[in-house]
């Protein structure tokens, strides 16, 4: 079963969207770029807002 996306806030969807364009712009280096650093951010702000959304879930 796969996992529904949360709903995100303004700001994490601005975050995630610097991220990505961070993620752009070193690809441009070239393929053997380290960008897991990147990832491991965008990760930990969509299991930020996965948390909210269940929080949210149990009050109602």
């Amino acid at each position: 079963m796969a996992a529904v996306e949360p709903q995100y806030t303004a700001a994490e969807k601005a975050r995630i969207t610097v991220l990505v364009a961070r993620m752009c712009k070193r690809s441009v280096a070239g393929p053997d770029v380290h960008q897991a650093d990147l990832v491991r951010r965008i990760d930990r702000i969509k299991e930020g807002a996965r948390k909210r959304a269940e929080q949210a879930a149990k009050k109602k």
